[in-house]
């Protein structure tokens, strides 16, 4: 089956590109020169030499906290502009079989909860999860129109060798020792090995839908340190109890955005979040990788 894959010069498709050339035939589309197609879609129609079976949308923006009205507009020109210059020149050369779209599960705004469902609202206000919303919206608008099976899965933190955002961010920290964990680090949440993502992708192509996807084993911040401390062969970062955290964080809350700590980062913290994978399981037949038992930081 001929397959494309945007965004594969990435975190995601440095991962899983391997594997997926196990049984796909694997056209790339991104940034890079070795991208079978260099083209930047926030910006241009892809012209496309072929139809492909599978499209796999992995291009998009993540990771930034906008600072300016441009930096919060440049998320809706990949995620949602990026997406709809995509179909346009899918409409080109025909539609796919199958479209898999990677969203997140930014799209529910929550910053706390415990085994959040697919029937939660929507309520994501930030430029990422709004963008990200709307092009789920226009995909199964479009992927209607066209007879297109459409999968939508919503990550939640991913896992693997050198990862990108705040698991990245921890494993920096603590290799620098500039970490410390807060009020014991019992707070959990739901991680998703890379990996999986290609074990999903046959599924979707058979059944599509929207899933949360994540291990049924939420872990903890200490659970996660503990993991990372290990195989650096470091100790366990200090501890700083709650009260003496908070009112760090009310410091940080007059200092700005520059500050390491405030209320807001420490309510991330120190409050679960966690996501239910149970549809994912019971409707694909999915089963998770532990990743409490395959997470390798490098």
């Amino acid at each position: 089956m001929k397959f494309l894959f945007t965004g594969a010069s990435g975190f995601l498709g440095y991962n899983i590109c391997p594997l997926l050339r196990e049984r796909y035939n694997v056209i790339t589309a991104g940034l890079t020169p070795q991208d079978n197609y260099t083209i930047n879609i926030s910006k241009n129609i892809p012209e496309l030499y072929e139809r492909y079976d599978i499209v796999l949308h992995a291009a998009g923006k993540a990771h930034s906290i906008p600072k300016t009205d441009a930096e919060r507009q440049a998320f809706f020109d990949v995620n949602l502009q990026g997406t709809k210059n995509l179909c346009a020149a899918l409409e080109k050369v025909g539609a796919p079989r199958a479209f898999i779209f990677i969203s997140t599960v930014a799209v529910y705004g929550c910053d706390y909860g415990v085994n959040i469902t697919e029937e939660y609202p929507l309520n994501g206000t930030t430029p990422y999860a709004m963008s990200k919303r709307l092009a789920e919206e226009y995909l199964q608008n479009w992927c209607r129109k066209y007879n297109v099976m459409l999968g939508i899965i919503r990550p939640s933190l991913i896992a693997g060798p050198n990862p990108p955002g705040n698991l990245g961010a921890m494993i920096t920290g603590i290799r620098r020792g500039r970490y410390f964990s807060i009020a014991d680090g019992r707070a959990r949440k739901s991680v998703l090995m890379v990996q999986d993502i290609a074990n999903l992708i046959p599924l979707l192509v058979r059944k599509g839908g929207i899933y949360n996807v994540c291990d049924s084993y939420q872990p903890t911040f200490r659970d996660l340190e503990t993991l990372i401390c290990k195989q650096m062969n470091k100790s366990l970062p200090l501890s700083i109890p709650y009260w003496l955290a908070k009112g760090m964080a009310l410091i940080g809350d007059c200092l700005g955005k520059k500050a390491p700590l405030n209320s807001l980062k420490l309510d991330k913290i120190t409050k679960s979040l966690t996501f239910s994978n149970e549809k994912a399981m019971r409707e694909l037949r999915w089963k998770p990788t532990n990743v409490l038992e395959n997470f390798k930081i490098e």
